[in-house]
């Protein structure tokens, strides 16, 4: 196979980034450690406000990782996470991971049908889950075994009031606070869990090549599935994230965890890369813009990866307000295609550039990016990252390469490409080529220096918010309801990137369409960006002869009316 440094698009690369990284030898638990030994009293979370320490955190996981350990979890247990971003989230990854055990991470917001199906899958039987999400798992029914629930209340995390509300405007504080409050009856609390004393720190540790994660992801089509990721897998994926931030010092960088860490571009950001350069995690439980500037005013951030709309909202937000984005230096867009406009407003307002990057679960995420330097391209997806090679090859058939500057389905290769679909051989082999490719269902053309633009997808995954929403399992739900005969779905798409979710839908005989109705439906089975912003009635649905409906026929007839 040839070597990266043999590649045409390194030349591109920002000086001082490598073709190459150090692969790495070792977990992340050693890895954590590391930076707690090295960075002691250095402040690692700021929740509202309230720091934590490295030497802090170092300790609180290793007393969660005890509690877990007296809750009977052992090495190669599944242990699930549904939280948002917030310290604890933190502490629970590297305990579960300290025992050698395997995180699952899931949207908090999800029902409780949509979480149902992965237990199923992973099986897990201790959860880890916020307050308000921790009945969707107690009400699961009796054929989902769990053992046991720790429940996190998140105002455990917060600093007392007083300090909290030097960061807060009054009404912002009760919105927030009201927010996060919830009881969880029936579980173990947080509390619980850190007070057996730390571990015994000869208790085994995971190797570098061990399951760490399982994130489930839509894939191509259908219902989600378990992308398998190691420690190799996830730390490789930081490494290169490191190498390619070039200048990113430590102890002095500060990431705005605004990305969900239950997502894959916010665990390896956050959990793996910011933990290793030693940075300032400034935890968010959500997107708030006004809770975003008032943190900037007393730690402002110099990593801020998000998406588009994110950007946009926030530079717009901090234009009204007069507050300065310039210490904002590490800017990268991710999940979904980044508009001209929005790159124009951002760098107006911040102090480095908005480069594009792309990636999928599969890839722990990252495998591409624009660099930090005048030979970025606007409109592309960048180059490989270092230690990562790619190729464009027949859609039908992936042994054939196509000429360059041909479209054809873009494949990847690296340290960071994922093991596998947990339990589910079938999906693994047509993701992953025979020698390790792996197939991204991306339609791409590449110029002659190895910049990528995204011409199609193979898939027809629908990218909204920066999240995935499969319109198999959208269309499932509509068919739910007795109004439905039969439902497509399809992507919008809008000016400012992105897609916005529309139905089509071919009533049964006599039912009227109440477009509203069908979508309170569809959030008592959907997660709320997974409903459809619009549903139209249309006749007979087009059809192959076989009898499968035909989206890009549903598509072509519908958009134009929107």
């Amino acid at each position: 196979m040839a070597k990266t440094d043999q590649q045409p698009w390194v030349k591109n690369y920002q000086p001082g980034v490598p073709a190459e990284i150090e692969l790495p030898t070792e977990s992340l638990v050693d890895m954590l450690e590391r930076s707690v030994a090295e960075a002691g009293s250095a402040p690692a979370l700021e929740f509202f406000g309230r720091r934590t320490s490295y030497s802090d955190l170092g300790e609180q996981v290793d007393r969660a990782a005890e509690g877990l350990r007296r809750l009977g979890v052992r090495a190669g247990d599944r242990v699930a996470l549904i939280l948002p971003n917030c310290p604890q989230h933190v502490v629970a990854f590297y305990a579960v991971l300290r025992l050698g055990a395997v995180v699952v991470e899931h949207n908090p917001l999800y029902t409780p049908g949509e979480l149902r199906h992965q237990f199923e899958d992973h099986q897990a039987r201790i959860v880890i889950a916020w307050d308000k999400a921790a009945a969707a798992v107690r009400d699961f029914p009796d054929d989902v075994e769990i053992d046991h629930i720790v429940s996190v209340n998140l105002l455990e995390a917060f600093p007392a009031v007083k300090r909290l509300a030097l960061h807060l405007p009054v009404k912002k504080l009760r919105e927030t606070r009201a927010s996060l409050t919830a009881p969880a009856p029936g579980t173990t609390p947080w509390k619980g869990l850190l007070a057996h004393g730390r571990i015994d720190p000869a208790h085994p540790r995971p190797s570098v090549g061990d399951l760490a994660a399982i994130q489930y992801t839509s894939g191509t089509t259908g219902r989600p599935k378990g992308a398998m990721l190691t420690h190799f897998n996830l730390y490789s994926n930081a490494l290169q994230g490191e190498a390619w931030m070039h200048g990113a010092e430590y102890r002095k960088e500060v990431f705005y965890a605004i990305l969900p860490m239950f997502h894959a571009f916010g665990m390896t950001l956050y959990l793996t890369y910011g933990i290793r350069k030693q940075g300032l995690l400034v935890l968010f439980p959500k997107f708030d813009p006004d809770l975003i500037l008032a943190a900037m005013k007393k730690a402002p951030a110099t990593v801020y990866c998000a998406v588009p709309p994110i950007y946009e909202r926030t530079a717009m937000a901090a234009k009204e307000k007069g507050i300065s984005l310039r210490s904002c230096k590490y800017c990268i867009s991710g999940a979904m295609n980044l508009p001209d406009h929005v790159v124009e407003l951002w760098e107006s307002v911040s102090g480095g550039l908005l480069v594009e990057g792309y990636g999928m679960t599969e890839s722990s995420p990252v495998a591409m990016g624009n660099p930090f330097f005048p030979t970025r391209r606007t409109g592309t997806i960048g180059v490989p990252f270092p230690s990562t090679l790619m190729k464009v090859v027949d859609i039908d058939d992936p042994a054939v390469e196509v000429p360059q500057g041909q479209p054809g389905e873009l494949l990847i290769k690296g340290p960071q490409v994922f093991q596998g679909y947990w339990n589910n051989p079938e999906e693994t082999a047509k993701a992953l080529t025979p020698d390790g490719w792996l197939r991204t269902g991306d339609v791409v053309t590449v110029d002659a220096d190895g910049f990528t633009k995204i011409v199609d997808r193979a898939k027809e995954l629908i990218i909204t918010g920066g999240f995935n929403v499969s319109p198999t399992e959208v269309e499932a739900a509509l068919r739910l309801h007795p109004d439905v005969a039969d439902a497509a779905v399809i992507g919008k798409p809008l000016e400012r990137g992105g897609e916005m979710v529309v139905a089509a839908v071919e009533l049964a005989p006599g039912a009227d369409l109440d477009e509203e109705a069908l979508r309170t439906y569809c959030r008592e089975h959907l997660a709320g960006y997974k409903v459809p912003k619009r549903i139209v009635a249309i006749g007979d649905m087009p059809r192959s002869m076989l009898g499968k409906i035909l989206r890009k026929q549903v598509r072509e007839q519908v958009l134009p009316e929107l």
